[in-house]
């Protein structure tokens, strides 16, 4: 993967791009007829769920029957999150958009990575461009270099300053050490800082006192080529456990949309441990730390002078990372406590045409506490450094080559006041940040909570984030595209290179949303939570052409530059629906659509290279999940989704059907076998429009699993 030639700016659907590969929509030979995969799709999905309805009706005779999870619907409610406020509080009491994903969630899904798991939160777009890359935003702006979503893995911002996005196919660990992912939709900017601009992920991982004994986990199947975990805890002293990890994956090419194969097989390793000590009943310590090398094969595709305008090779990239981490936790009394945590994190990765290596220290205190009966305030302040080098082996892709060390100084403050006991809260707070690219940052929020009865809960929230430029809008150059001469869009005698350029005076992206949501949990069978929400989106960063330049050597050519500024405005709106239905106990229904629109436009000249409208994101999603236990050791799941189409890419809409059947002959012995992708050989559902990387297809597939915990 040439990650950063991906995109600088996110104008590649908009420049005069002429693509260096097929999209899925243009090749006739590989299109289905109009309406015949969602036909297909919907009939598919009809005949499952009357099975799914006749099928328990009978079984429910029976008798044997058992819970289908350790947690009903209302315990669900109660579970305790801590992204929101960034302290323990109830689910149902979050002033926020906010889904969780639990760990039964994560086993009963078939899902084999994070991203595939994330495709079950309303409000996200995830979206595989191939074997090894993923585009996931929340509420619109997709793309491979997505960068308005904030990613925490165990309290570890893993946002990268050179696109200000996250590398996803570095984000992993073993599913079964995973407690849960709490999902925010909408700006968590207040309490996370810049760049939370349109969503939080926080994944948050076991304590090793609670992964005690061994785990073995592996499998094979078709896209799977080959998969294993292993991982033990033991307890080291009194109130002191340890844990330690392994695990590695293969994972096979998947098909070109033009046919053949797309050479991005990807194979991974990783290992690290989590030691959890309790000193006392006041005081804890958290020391954990991760090693991880991933290897991927991917065709190459560069700007070229000659016809056909670009050249292509195959070659590997290898990407290295590891990271270090330590947490103390201090409770003062039953309504104060204290944490300090430090990390630091480098990274190596390797691409065919360029290399980047980094190190980032971060130093975070944070405090809350109760200021009377009626106020509970959290505060902190954070310290981030970080220092990178870029070098590239082709003379049209570069970044500032010199080491670049950045700096980042924020505090933040935020008080829950109780305004009528056990009935409405406000909740106001604000962010104040320093960054080297535009100084100081202030980003407000003002939420209001109100519960007029146990079954009901209303909320409402006005918001201001940023999203700060990035170090490669800042200081780089991506070559776009080559015209060739004599042409309508050329039309003198020598070829041009498109080439988009980075600017030290960019401004940040600004965001003032606007949130309503309701939550209705009348008891342990049934919860249903919806949100709405108006963004106004103003100083997006965007492209205007510059003055051409020519260059006479080696090879007569003009340079375009296509400047970046803050010329682009626009607005959102739309609205997400999740719904949790436990039919009896042990068949569980578990829904989710979403709505989004898009308009955005440029604020002045006809010379703005402006994204795509609909922002690269579908306007309907609609997930329903399947959660059914046979028999006391059998298990059957399905999940099927339907994605929109995003007509800016040619994307056409899809359905999907995942299958899992799960048998547990002993306990802490279970056998799967997982069927993805079920209703087409292969659909396509991101195009990356760069020059580098083919356009693919995600294949239908099949693999088994093994997991035993001993």
């Amino acid at each position: 993967m040439n990650l950063y030639s991906a995109q600088l700016f996110k104008l590649a659907n908009s420049i005069p791009y002429r693509p260096v590969t097929t999209k899925g929509t243009m090749n006739p030979s590989r299109n289905r007829a109009p309406g015949e995969t969602d036909f297909l799709g919907i009939l598919l999905c009809l005949v499952f769920l009357s099975l799914g309805i006749f099928i328990p009706s009978a079984l429910a005779a029976n008798g044997n029957s058992r819970d289908l999870t350790e947690m009903d619907i209302e315990d669900l409610m109660q579970l305790e999150i801590t992204s929101v406020s960034r302290k323990p509080q109830r689910f149902s009491d979050a002033a926020a958009a906010v889904f969780v994903i639990t760990e039964d969630d994560l086993r009963r899904s078939g899902a084999t990575s994070i991203p595939e798991a994330l495709r079950m939160v309303p409000g996200l777009e995830v979206a595989r461009i191939d074997s090894n890359r993923w585009a996931i935003t929340s509420r619109g702006f997709n793309n491979f270099t997505a960068n308005k979503l904030l990613v925490l893995l165990d309290g570890r911002s893993v946002y990268q300053p050179l696109f200000s996005g996250v590398y996803w196919d570095m984000q992993d660990v073993i599913l079964q050490d995973i407690e849960r992912i709490e999902v925010i939709r909408g700006p968590g900017a207040t309490l996370w800082g810049a760049n939370a601009v349109n969503g939080v992920i926080n994944i948050i991982t076991k304590k090793a006192e609670d992964t005690q004994g061994g785990l073995l986990a592996a499998g094979t199947g078709t896209t799977e080529r080959g998969f294993g975990s292993l991982r033990y805890g033991t307890q080291i002293g009194e109130g002191k456990f340890l844990r330690a990890y392994a695990k590695y994956f293969n994972r096979d090419s998947f098909p070109s949309v033009n046919g053949g194969n797309s050479s991005d097989a990807w194979e991974s390793a990783r290992c690290g441990f989590r030691m959890d000590s309790e000193f006392s009943s006041d005081n804890s310590l958290t020391l954990q730390g991760d090693i991880a090398q991933n290897t991927s094969d991917e065709i190459l595709e560069s700007p070229d002078l000659t016809p056909p305008d670009y050249s292509k090779s195959f070659r590997g990239s290898n990407y290295k990372e590891g990271y270090l981490l330590s947490r103390w936790q201090r409770s003062f009394s039953a309504t104060s406590d204290m944490s300090l945590q430090i990390y630091y994190d480098w990274s190596d990765r390797k691409a065919p045409d360029n290399r980047e290596k980094r190190n980032t220290v971060d130093v975070e205190l944070q405090h809350n506490f109760n200021l009377g009966n009626r106020q509970a305030i959290v505060w902190g302040l954070d310290y981030r450094y970080t220092n990178g080098s870029f070098s590239s082996r082709t003379p049209y892709l570069t970044v500032d080559s010199s080491p670049q060390g950045h700096q980042l100084f924020s505090g933040f403050i935020q008080n829950d006041m109780t305004l009528i006991d056990k009935r409405l809260h406000m909740i106001l707070g604000s962010k104040f940040e320093h960054n080297d690219y535009t100084g100081i940052e202030i980003q407000p929020s003002g939420r209001l909570l109100w519960t007029p009865s146990e079954h009901h809960t209303f909320w409402g929230s006005i918001s201001r984030a940023v999203r700060t430029p990035s170090w490669g809008e800042s200081a780089g150059t991506i070559p776009s595209s080559v015209l060739a001469p004599l042409t309508q869009e050329n039309p003198s005698p020598f070829p041009a290179i498109i080439s988009m350029v980075g600017s030290e005076d960019l401004d940040s992206e600004k965001l003032i949303a606007y949130e309503l949501g309701y939550r209705f949990h009348p008891g342990a069978r049934f919860s249903l939570d919806a949100t709405t929400f108006y963004n106004s989106y103003s100083n997006l960063i965007n492209g205007r052409q510059g003055n051409p330049e020519f260059i006479a050597a080696p090879t007569p050519h003009w340079i375009i530059p296509i400047d970046g500024c803050n010329n682009l405005e626009g607005k959102s709106y739309g609205f997400e629906l999740s719904g949790d239905w436990k039919v009896m106990p042990r068949w569980r229904l578990q829904a989710a659509y979403t709505y989004l629109h898009m308009i955005l436009r440029a604020k002045e000249g006809k010379d703005i290279f402006m994204a795509s409208s609909d922002g690269t994101s579908p306007h309907n999603q609609i997930s329903l999940r399947s959660s059914f236990d046979l028999t006391k050791t059998i298990e059957l799941d399905a999940w099927a989704r339907y994605v929109d189409s995003i007509k800016s890419l040619g994307i056409p809409s899809y359905t999907t059907l995942d299958l899992r059947l799960a048998w547990k002959p002993r306990p802490g012995l279970e056998l799967s076998l997982v069927g993805q992708n079920l209703l087409d050989a292969e659909h396509q559902e991101y195009y990356q429009q760069s020059l580098s990387g083919n356009a693919t297809e995600v294949p239908r597939s099949v693999y088994g699993m093994v997991a035993w915990n001993f």
